[in-house]
């Protein structure tokens, strides 16, 4: 497709991207409106399933998309996840009970994965590797803007109107996208006697999900050593075992093993899950420490974060243009890695009395160097592999970089649990005979105030505080204190971890061979054929 005008490729990834971002803002407005929705319909036991089923059907549908993609082309599956995601997105408001609104978000996974694997893909169908660093840099930009425009609409909507809408506003940009890429996206041939890899589909699904439910419910809702946790992972390994056994036998095999023999493909994956592990750790635990350890409001919070995410922004957009137009990479990985790392060091050294300007200052060191990483090692990926293996190999570099996401918040929160217990352990040692403590009235509003999500929240502070008796107001003020700066020290030291995994990437990166961007999406050896051809005529 590459042969097309370029008027016609710009109308094309702005359909794309349109796609993308319908899919995104969803996804991102939703954290802020669930509270809400589970207090009309019930289920709050069954909260993290409306997270959980969503990152299971979509992670499991990019990979296996990706290879259907290479077979069938990307035209179908675009199309057919945007008309699911709309499908779901509908369902979704319509749910009255907490089960219609897990399932009604499985189907929305279904079709995020769809769409999520073929836009990246696309890319590459649609501009060689040297063009592509700008449109990389831009769709990545997509998913900042969503989170910066997803919850605050999300929280105006179930404030303002009724929360149904919360899923049904972005409809319209669902059939304009679904209806440029209809007519302008290029069909292309299927690719005939190739048989689908149907068992080699189920080994690798049966890897995934119970991996991603492992770590999504270890230390959460099951111990680490508990028989759920073990059998899950059990499960996976056995299953990666057969899936391997399988592709080695598969004619057509759903995720050939022959790409981890290229250097490029497999460090760049390592390299894109520990940057996941890194980015999910800053954007999931920092709001903990804006709003539990420095006493901000959610509202103010988010005001917080918001420069993080337009930095991540400005940066991926420049970054890209400097690939298209010098034609390297491995230095902006680099620099963007060792960035992110700096910062996320900055943010180790954070405390109780930390200012609202110093915490804007780290995220955005942070946000600027995930920012010019982020889309680097899609790109490498895509530059190293035939193009016959374009859709398989990104998805397979989304998928990395999902599991490496789950994985990194898992042990991040494992950190953090362990870490604010020890320290309130000894912090609590010098007020362990108080009354307070002992006092059976007023001992479980001192363990409800040790919870990290109740310290986060204002309005149940104030609730805990008016629940006690006037002669406790300066026993429990004391102890606040010190479940903040157990919080604090916790949180630092997540933020330690987090830049000690960003510095293991950003070592590995040095290893990686920069090989030149391609000009076109022809392999490597066909554009040697039309040089030597060419240089043969010439002479």
């Amino acid at each position: 497709m590459e042969h097309l005008e370029h008027r016609k490729k710009v109308l094309i990834m702005i359909a794309i991207m349109s796609a993308m971002l319908f899919a995104a803002l969803n996804q991102t407005i939703v954290g802020t409106a669930l509270p809400k929705i589970i207090s009309e319909i019930g289920g709050m036991d069954y909260y993290s399933w409306v997270f959980t089923i969503f990152m299971l059907t979509s992670s499991v549908t990019a990979i296996l998309v990706g290879k259907l993609s290479d077979m069938y082309g990307r035209k179908p599956f675009i199309l057919l996840g945007i008309g699911v995601f709309m499908i779901g997105s509908f369902l979704n408001g319509l749910s009255a009970s907490i089960i219609q609104l897990i399932i009604f978000r499985g189907i929305q996974g279904f079709g995020a994965g769809m769409i999520m694997s073929t836009a990246f893909t696309a890319v590459g169908d649609l501009f060689s590797p040297r063009e592509r660093g700008k449109w990389q840099g831009l769709m990545s930009s997509v998913f900042g803007l969503a989170s910066v425009f997803g919850p605050t609409l999300g929280g105006w909507i179930v404030d303002n109107a009724d929360w149904h809408w919360v899923f049904w506003v972005f409809l319209p940009v669902g059939f304009i996208a679904f209806g440029m890429i209809y007519k302008m996206f290029p069909s292309q041939e299927p690719k005939r006697g190739l048989k689908v890899d149907y068992l080699g589909s189920i080994m690798l699904t049966l890897t995934i999900i119970p991996l991603l439910l492992a770590f999504t419910w270890g230390g959460n809702d099951y111990e680490w050593v508990s028989l759920q946790i073990i059998g899950l992972l059990t499960l996976s390994v056995v299953a990666l075992v057969l899936f391997i056994i399988t592709e080695k036998r598969a004619s057509n095999p759903v995720l050939p093993l022959q790409l981890f023999k290229n250097q490029i493909f497999t460090l760049s994956n390592i390299i894109g899950f520990i940057l996941g592990a890194g980015m999910f750790g800053a954007i999931m635990y920092m709001p903990f420490f804006i709003q539990g350890v420095m006493g901000t409001s959610a509202t103010k919070s988010g005001l917080v974060m918001m420069p993080m995410t337009l930095s991540m922004v400005l940066a991926s957009t420049i970054g890209g243009q400097i690939i298209t137009k010098t034609g390297k990479y491995k230095f902006l990985a680099l620099i963007g890695l060792f960035v992110m790392s700096t910062g996320m060091i900055l943010l180790s050294f954070m405390d109780t009395n930390t200012t609202n300007a110093r915490a804007l200052i780290n995220i955005i060191i942070v946000g600027t160097g995930l920012g010019l990483s982020f889309p680097v090692f899609t790109l490498t990926v895509q530059n190293a592999v035939q193009h016959k293996f374009l859709g398989v190999a990104t998805a397979a570099t989304q998928l990395f970089r999902q599991i490496g996401g789950t994985i990194g918040v898992a042990i991040m929160g494992t950190v953090m649990n362990s870490s604010m217990t020890s320290k309130m352990t000894e912090k609590m040692s010098s007020v362990k005979d108080s009354p307070l403590l002992t006092d059976p009235e007023t001992a479980g509003v001192m363990k409800q105030l040790q919870d990290p999500q109740n310290i986060m929240n204002g309005g149940k502070l104030k609730e805990l505080q008016s629940a006690l008796p006037q002669e406790f107001q300066g026993i429990y003020a004391s102890i606040l204190e010190g479940v903040r700066e157990s919080l604090s020290f916790a949180l630092t030291n997540v933020f330690f971890i987090g830049a000690m995994i960003l510095l293991v990437g950003f070592l590995l990166t040095f290893f990686m061979k920069e090989i030149p961007l391609r000009m076109s999406n022809k392999d490597a050896t066909e554009e040697e054929k039309e040089t030597k051809l060419k240089e043969a005529s010439n002479q």
